[in-house]
């Protein structure tokens, strides 16, 4: 429980520390699932940048 506890919150965490996700901007569930997914989205983007470079990234996505 504690190695997947582990797991789960760094993700969040970096989201709150990096890019000032400390709370929701907009109200209404389906404007906050929304919000979430573009945190999500742009934290993913940025693990991808750091894990396998900009310039394969951007190959893919042009691909």
């Amino acid at each position: 429980m504690r190695q997947r506890r582990e797991t789960v919150e760094h993700p969040f965490g970096t989201m709150k520390a990096r890019m000032g996700a400390t709370h929701f901007l907009t109200k209404t569930l389906p404007k906050v699932v929304a919000e979430m997914a573009l945190s999500v989205l742009a934290y993913n983007l940025t693990r991808v940048m750091n894990i396998v470079g900009t310039k394969p990234l951007m190959a893919a996505i042009v691909a």
